[in-house]
């Protein structure tokens, strides 16, 4: 099998010169391989605050003055679990960490900015369809590794989800490609999704295993194109890893996850912490942070309702087996003493049995919960705010519900909303936080389909939630139009999850009326105080660019106009070609 000659084969890789040439492209315009000890890896201590050193930024320098590295660059780290709370909203839960340190699988996991076939590891993974078409592969494999990959794909029959196979790597300098099928996505069987993408890593894990491989380098088998949540699809992706190791870490070198995106990137130095914690504080961090549903001990979802439920003995049931007449045949006297003192009970795990409460019981918990909210005195729904008598949602169950709405609302051509303007991004506040801006008078609910509505919304914030953020509300000319309950705002509110109240740092309301004070009083009574706690009313257009600069700010003509109707335009003069807003000089 033929392989393409790392640069780095004839020269010193010991010096950070020559480190850095290997990067370099070829002059032939084809990427050197890249050996395994050239990848950050996971436990190493530098990667938490990454100093590039004098020899790379010479290199950057020379190719480019200043340019973003590219794809085959080492990647640098920043600790995800300090700083900004940009972690997975989980369960909340304390207690013993499900996914302890261990320093030994640490160091076989790897991060890297790149394509897997421009490593030269023993084994890279191809996600691919049930055919194995050239078309449906991972994008650049078939023309790295030549025509003798596609020859050979044709005669292994296909593969099935959540499946894989080995072929020969061929011009790549990786000694074997594994070709694995993952699974497409909807909303109303995610379990089986990520179940069945969960059996893609660990069948190539276990492929890799058979043929006597150690080191592996795995894409994000996940694609767009089957609507796969990215966040969802890489804590399937990594839990299951890690499960693997925890098992066969003995056999296994070095697994590398290779991202192509920054998104990808992005999402996986936030949630590796979280199963591969480097320290016991990142371990602690991480309990609280993970989700409630981690899979069992493979990182499969864990489904209640499929588990068997054994409860204990009555205390007094008589015990059959110790009553039950010997038979007359030659054994073991300790095996006769093992007999007779058996036990049914010994046998029942109580940690099993204790696993989590009867399903059937929960759920007819939750059915009482909300027949007692509906029959107790609604205040809210007495002073015509809506109804609020929805039960309240636990942090997993708004992480699942969440995840939901994202996935069908990426699945789904929305630009009919968009086009209303209701909601949109705006440019940054003064602090440099991201600004997402709402139009009150554009919200026209007589026409308005609001549960596509509100998968707009969750399309829309999802970027923005991630890290702190401000939106800023324009109700000029608002009230005469109607507006959405206080029922619908904690619906709304359930389904952007706690990330939401979290890292939301402002609401800037302008132009507010009492009827809107008094609602957002009554939000804060009845919905969230958390949040609505952090409205800042602004009664002058001026006085918003305090906290939002005017450039920043797309503004509709309807709110310059409403303001000086309102404010009467006192020493302001209004730009009319520029829309821009300056206070008239003295004197």
């Amino acid at each position: 099998m033929q392989h393409r000659s790392p640069a780095a084969a004839t020269a010193s890789s010991g010096s950070g010169a020559a480190a850095a040439s290997t990067m370099a492209p070829d002059v032939g315009g084809i990427e050197p391989a890249v050996t395994l000890d050239q990848v950050p890896r996971w436990s190493d201590p530098d990667q938490r605050l990454y100093a590039p050193s004098s020899s790379s930024v010479a290199s950057g320098a020379g190719e480019g003055g200043g340019s973003e590295p590219s794809a085959s660059s080492f990647l640098s780290f920043s600790d995800p679990l300090t700083g900004d709370d940009g972690g997975v909203s989980g369960g909340g839960r304390g207690g013993a960490s499900r996914f302890p340190v261990d320093h030994e699988i640490n160091s076989r996991i790897y991060l890297w900015r790149g394509h897997p076939w421009n490593l030269e590891v023993d084994a890279v993974v191809n996600s691919t369809n049930e055919s194995l078409d050239e078309s449906h592969s991972s994008p650049g494999l078939h023309a790295a590794a030549g025509s003798g990959l596609a020859e050979e794909c044709s005669t292994l029959g296909g593969c099935r989800t959540g499946m894989a196979k080995m072929t020969n790597a061929y011009d790549l300098p990786a000694r074997k490609v594994i070709h694995t099928v993952g699974p497409k996505y909807a909303v109303k069987y995610h379990t089986a999704a990520e179940n069945a993408l969960s059996h893609c890593y660990r069948s190539c894990l276990e492929l890799l295993i058979e043929n006597g491989l150690e080191s592996i380098a795995m894409g994000c088998i996940y694609t767009e194109a089957k609507n796969y949540p990215r966040e969802p699809a890489a804590h399937v992706a990594i839990r299951t890893v890690r499960r693997f190791l925890e098992k066969q870490k003995s056999k296994i070198a070095g697994v590398v996850f290779c991202t192509v995106s920054s998104s990808d990137t992005e999402i996986y130095k936030r949630l590796l912490p979280l199963y591969f914690p480097r320290d016991r504080q990142e371990e602690e961090i991480a309990v609280s942070k993970l989700p409630a549903d981690v899979g069992d001990e493979n990182g499969e979802t864990v489904i209640d309702e499929r588990k068997i439920r054994i409860r204990p003995l009555p205390a007094g049931a008589v015990d059959r087996t110790a009553t039950t007449a010997p038979i007359d045949l030659p054994f073991d006297s300790g095996l006769a003493s093992k007999r007779s003192s058996f036990k049914l009970d010994s046998y029942l795990d109580p940690s099993f049995m204790s696993l989590i409460k009867d399903p059937d019981l929960r759920r007819k918990e939750q059915w009482e919960k909300s027949a007692q909210a509906q029959k107790g005195f609604n205040y809210a729904k007495l002073l015509g705010y809506g109804d609020l008598a929805c039960p309240s949602l636990s942090a997993a169950e708004e992480y699942s519900l969440h995840s939901r709405y994202l996935a069908k609302a990426n699945s789904l051509n929305l630009s009919e909303i968009a086009e209303m303007k209701i909601i949109y991004r705006g440019g940054v506040d003064s602090e440099g936080r991201p600004v997402m801006v709402v139009v009150g008078a554009h919200f026209l609910l007589r026409c308005l389909d609001l549960e596509r509505f509100v998968l707009h919304v969750v399309k829309e914030f999802e970027p923005l939630i991630q890290k702190p953020y401000t939106i800023v509300y324009f109700h000029s000319a608002a009230s005469l139009q109607p507006q959405p309950d206080l029922g619908f705002m904690k619906r709304l509110q359930q389904i952007l999850g706690r990330k939401h109240q979290r890292n939301l740092h402002a609401i800037y309301v302008l132009h507010p009326t009492l009827g809107l004070r008094t609602a957002i009083l009554a939000m804060q009574m009845f919905v969230d105080g958390e949040v609505w706690k952090k409205v800042v009313y602004v009664d002058r257009l001026v006085h918003l660019f305090r906290y939002v600069p005017r450039e920043q700010l797309t503004i509709p003509d309807f709110v310059f106009q409403h303001d000086l109707e309102v404010n009467g335009g006192r020493g302001l003069i209004v730009d009319p070609r520029t829309k821009h807003i300056y206070q008239r000089p003295s004197g």
